[in-house]
């Protein structure tokens, strides 16, 4: 019990210090503050984080573009990996619009965004709560076929 009650602490002073530090644009390495400058686009960085993904160091860029949600990921060498914006039911094809409205059924959807991954088609995703509360998040490609996540 001490040894995980160490443990717990330890892991609370790590995620304070690393809330205290955010990374910064100026922090990141040259190739990716290129691609991070390029994809902008006259958006506001909101947060910036460092991950691991499918074995992959990259670093995901959140901001605000003209008041709406956009984030995007650049690997460590500032290859562009994923852009997902946000969106409305509207402005996606007919097919994919079908599909998550099925999906979803009764539930409420608290967002959609479009997500470009480098070298594919252009597939949306929907971040939903069902009836009990519980949420959900569905990606599908525009004729309207779910993708696992």
């Amino acid at each position: 019990m001490r040894i995980r009650t160490v443990f717990s602490a330890a892991i609370a002073v790590a995620t304070l210090c690393l809330a205290a530090n955010p990374l910064r644009l100026k922090d990141l390495p040259a190739a990716v503050q290129q691609t991070v400058q390029a994809n902008l686009k006259g958006g506001e960085i909101k947060s910036i984080g460092k991950e691991k993904e499918d074995g992959v160091e990259q670093y995901e860029i959140e901001t605000v573009l003209a008041g709406k949600g956009r984030s995007f990921n650049v690997d460590s060498k500032g290859s562009l990996l994923v852009v997902e914006e946000e969106t409305n039911m509207d402005a996606i094809p007919a097919a994919a619009k079908a599909s998550l409205l099925k999906k979803v059924g009764d539930g409420k959807i608290s967002m959609v965004e479009t997500f470009g991954k480098t070298g594919q088609p252009m597939m949306y995703e929907a971040a939903y709560t069902d009836k009990k509360g519980k949420k959900h998040e569905v990606l599908v490609k525009a004729d309207g076929t779910e993708v696992k996540m």
